[in-house]
């Protein structure tokens, strides 16, 4: 069972930046891929952004250039930084493991940004 607790949302104008954390704990988190979703109102769930257990990284092409996916195994912890935020851009962002091999996948719980002057 993973544990999986996201921060780093809020409100923020357009063109500024926002950095999301999200802290794995309960296994081992360097067997899992991790990814970042979106969902805004009346949209269904995109990808954002991937990262691989071995870092490699894709790229929603809505995101691509102006979004980051990271990883850090030491602290269990993956992040997205997001530069030159749209107003298209505002959704609830979750971050999701996927088991490197098993059929198994959890999420956060979701956090929310809002890109609006």
């Amino acid at each position: 069972q993973v544990q999986l607790v996201e921060s780093g949302g809020g409100l923020v104008q357009p063109g500024g930046s926002l950095r999301f954390s999200c802290v794995a704990s309960g296994s081992i988190f360097s067997i899992y891929h991790m990814a970042w979703y979106r969902q805004a109102p009346v949209n269904q769930l995109e990808l954002v952004a991937t990262i691989t257990t071995g870092g490699i990284t894709t790229y929603a092409a809505s995101v691509k250039g102006r979004f980051t996916i990271s990883r850090d195994n030491a602290k269990n912890t993956v992040y997205l930084q997001m530069n030159s935020l749209k107003p298209e851009d505002t959704a609830v962002y979750y971050c999701n493991a996927q088991h490197r091999i098993a059929d198994v996948t959890y999420w956060g719980q979701g956090t929310q940004v809002t890109v609006s002057s």
